[in-house]
């Protein structure tokens, strides 16, 4: 079986991907593709995850666990969402380090899935804007305590890519940024599905309607019906020209209200990240989608 699980990153997605998803599974389902809902699998995984504690699951646990999970086990894809799955906002630098809860998480479930054709699937964030957004959902006492005095240098993707790769060497991993996603929705979904970029699905707009406004929306889908573009590429060029003349400032433009957090701070860690992206791009083992 096919196991496409999304990871995260945490602040990154909402469940809006999931919930774009799922308006697809009903003919997903004709495909052989399962869209349970999160009721159905993400207790249960966390429990076994844990139930195991870093021990190689016992002969049958595998398909115990697809059986509770997913109402037809002869689906030739499942696909599990939950962006907090290797961590909660208020434990990602616990111990000093980048989500260093991950790793046993990833190796005990490429252990449970071994045997079947699985692949991750994780979106980035900037670290200038992840980090008072997570901090703010942590609702921590101070950023430093919150950190665990990690330094902001040490906020690095590409390590923690390099560490997913080692304890999941058989899995797939697919990876995107964060700041794309209004144009690469579509892309995502078909992706997370795994179906073919001439699959007809619902949803594709549905994060760009959060960012523009109606007449904006309006506007967009009225010209690309009358001028059909030839390729994606040609497509995200449109949809980047409607957001940045009707994108709602306050949806599109983040400001926080964090001690500390400077411009030189954002335009900092922005270097870093955009560093990380770059080399995990050209990372063996990693497909990236870009717009």
């Amino acid at each position: 079986m096919e196991i496409a699980l999304h990871i995260g990153a945490n602040c990154t997605d909402e469940d809006r991907l999931l919930r774009s998803l799922i308006k697809n599974a009903d003919s997903f389902r004709n495909e052989g593709i399962e869209i349970p809902t999160p009721g159905q699998y993400r207790k249960i995984l966390r429990e076994t995850i844990q139930n195991l504690a870093g021990t190689p699951p016992e002969p049958g646990t595998r398909d115990a666990l697809i059986k509770t999970i997913a109402s037809d086990t002869a689906s030739r894809r499942l696909v599990l969402s939950n962006s907090a799955f290797m961590c909660v906002p208020n434990r990602i630098f616990e111990g000093g380090d980048f989500y260093a809860l991950a790793d046993a998480k990833i190796a005990t479930v490429a252990q449970l899935f071994e045997r079947d054709d699985l692949t991750l699937y994780l979106g980035l964030r900037n670290p200038a804007t992840l980090v008072p957004t997570a901090f703010a959902e942590a609702k921590s006492d101070s950023l430093p305590t919150y950190l665990h005095n990690i330094s902001l240098d040490a906020i690095r993707w590409a390590p923690l890519i390099e560490r997913i790769r080692r304890n999941a060497p058989n899995a797939k991993l697919v990876v995107w940024c964060n700041e794309d996603t209004p144009l690469i929705w579509a892309e995502l979904i078909r992706a997370l599905g795994g179906v073919d970029a001439n699959t007809r699905i619902a949803g594709g707009y549905d994060l760009m309607a959060l960012i523009m406004n109606r007449d904006g929306m309006s506007r967009m889908s009225t010209y690309l019906k009358s001028n059909p573009p030839k390729s994606d590429v040609q497509k995200r060029k449109i949809m980047a020209t409607f957001l940045d003349r009707y994108g709602i400032e306050e949806e599109v433009v983040q400001e926080f209200d964090l001690d500390g957090w400077t411009q030189e701070v954002i335009d900092g860690l922005t270097t870093v990240y955009d560093q990380d992206v770059a080399a995990i791009e050209s990372m063996d083992g990693v497909e990236f989608i870009a717009p």
